[in-house]
């Protein structure tokens, strides 16, 4: 029963290199992710390094031990610095042009259900997730908030992971209640709205 939940949450995730990062399943990879992020943070947050400085000098670094590894080869007769083909395939581009697609187009959806349909559920929605990003955005700067999604997301999903069946048991407790006083707000407030009535074109 155990496997069979740890199995669940693993294929719900993707099932792929990353979900086995989130999971600690590599831990190597995740406990290495942690310390970069880690690290970048204290970088940038608390010792006032510039993003743009740090990724020139990384860059100049990179380029002079690359250039030194080369030239110390050729005169040697060692191997040159192993180096992958150092370009995007189409194939790559396109999957991630269809994926990017996909999610432009399911936001204009949105967009086109709230200002034309006048879909009062999904504006409640969208006005609640951007009221609580920009009140939560309000206590951090926009590093520490990746940061932070980062600890989540290392953490979070492996405690549901050990701790399903409780953990939805109580996650079950609270829609039911979250539902009931959504209910009750759509029947006091949002039912009395009138919506707009779509007019029907007439052809002479």
């Amino acid at each position: 029963m155990e496997q069979s939940h740890r199995s669940s949450v693993h294929r719900a995730l993707g099932g792929g290199a990353v979900t086995d990062v989130i999971l600690w399943r590599k831990w190597t990879h995740s406990a290495a992710f942690l310390v970069v992020s880690t690290a970048l943070w204290f970088l940038f947050e608390r010792a006032g390094y510039n993003l743009l400085s740090f990724m020139s000098n990384v860059l100049l670094l990179l380029i002079v031990i690359l250039f030194c590894w080369a030239k110390s080869a050729s005169i040697l007769n060692r191997p040159l610095p192993p180096l992958p083909n150092l370009e995007i395939s189409e194939e790559t581009s396109v999957k991630a042009a269809d994926k990017m697609r996909a999610w432009v187009n399911y936001a204009l959806s949105i967009a086109h259900d709230i200002a034309v349909g006048g879909n009062w559920r999904v504006f409640l929605k969208v006005a609640t997730l951007l009221w609580v990003i920009s009140y939560i955005g309000s206590f951090f700067n926009f590093l520490t908030l990746i940061y932070i999604c980062i600890l989540v997301s290392l953490s979070l999903p492996v405690l549901y992971d050990k701790y399903q069946s409780p953990i939805d048991d109580k996650l079950s407790v609270a829609y039911k209640i979250a539902r009931i006083q959504y209910e009750k707000i759509y029947s006091l407030v949002l039912q009395k709205i009138p919506l707009p009535m779509k007019k029907e074109k007439t052809t002479e």
